[in-house]
């Protein structure tokens, strides 16, 4: 139970962490006056009083906010928020996001260095699986398939489980000769997925793991894609989590290792980064709206106007936010 809560407390800290120092470096940036960096929600347990801004850290580590004058209203302070240009605004909301975004790569850097990344050399063939029973062996590398060159462990998941169980011809190499098999994938009991039976070797390289990391963040990326396009098709795979059972995820993640705490910590800041840019009241992305709005008509919405949509999307985020902790409870 202290692990799974440390490993939740080090998870957020680093992500919100990541997430308020890019609006606060970008408002430092375009000389915005900072009135608070908290980390954490609800009381202080901490503050340090530095120039005229205020630090804290406090109780509750599911959140944190940069308190900018005028970020709410009117403000006749010329490093005010609101009396900034609309694009230094539009930057400083989106700061958030895109550190989010950058400490994803970063971490998935790490785990490519660290625990490398699969490669066509298989390092198990599973038994009774079409591998095994044509005749791949461990250490073979796959080459080809149906004569079209392989050459990442990605495209031979993706042919495999694209087959739809027709026949597929597997070229390995094997003692510098050049191998042909031809075997039928069958479905996966585990998942439900074509698979011949064969996993792959790690390999560490770390001049390719900046590329790899990259190719990781784009399957995060795309992947809170896809699950809204299937929510909209009323067809998801998966179910949307609240904080009780993100804990619970991350404790999993925190026991089987730190490079597997580091690759939950990255899938999170993505999606986080993702969802804070959508256009919804209170969001970041909401307030980004707005100051569209106002560099296509050439004057800013009315603030009050303004500050009441992000009331409505504050109360119906903690509305949600209360519904999903009582699910989380109710199914563990």
């Amino acid at each position: 139970m202290l692990l799974t809560l440390i490993s939740f407390i080090f998870v957020f800290g680093i992500i919100v962490m990541s997430h308020e120092f890019g609006h606060y470096i970008t408002a430092r940036l375009n000389d915005v006056k900072i009135l608070e960096f908290s980390l954490g929600m609800g009381p202080a347990v901490f503050t340090k009083e530095k120039g005229e801004t205020l630090y804290s850290v406090r109780a509750l580590p599911i959140g944190g906010y940069v308190k900018m004058e005028g970020e709410d209203g009117e403000s006749s302070d010329p490093r005010s928020f609101v009396q900034k240009r609309p694009i230094q605004r539009l930057l400083i909301l989106a700061a958030g996001a895109l550190m989010n975004f950058l400490l994803a790569y970063v971490l998935l850097v790490i785990i490519m260095m660290g625990m490398g990344f699969a490669s066509t050399t298989l390092d198990e063939i599973i038994p009774y699986y079409p591998a095994a029973e044509a005749g791949i062996e461990t250490g073979d590398t796959i080459t080809a398939i149906d004569n079209e060159p392989i050459t990442s462990w990605e495209e031979v998941v993706e042919r495999i489980t694209a087959s739809n169980g027709e026949p597929m011809a597997i070229t390995v190499e094997r003692d510098h000769q050049l191998r042909t098999y031809t075997l039928v994938p069958i479905i996966s009991e585990d998942d439900g997925q074509y698979k011949i039976g064969v996993t792959s070797a790690l390999v560490k390289q770390p001049g390719k793991a900046f590329s790899y990391a990259g190719k990781q963040f784009f399957v995060f990326f795309t992947d809170i894609f896809n699950f809204f396009i299937q929510l909209g098709h009323q067809n998801v795979e998966g179910e949307i989590i609240g904080p009780v059972g993100m804990v619970n995820v991350i404790g999993q993640a925190s026991r089987v290792g730190f490079l597997n705490l580091l690759f939950i910590a990255a899938y999170i800041s993505v999606n986080l980064g993702i969802v804070n840019l959508l256009p919804f009241p209170a969001l970041d992305g909401g307030r980004i709206v707005f100051v569209l709005i106002e560099m296509v008509k050439g004057s800013p919405v009315d603030r009050e106007k303004e500050g009441y949509v992000h009331f409505i999307g504050i109360t119906i985020l903690m509305a949600l936010m209360v519904f999903l902790v009582f699910r989380d409870i109710s199914n563990l």
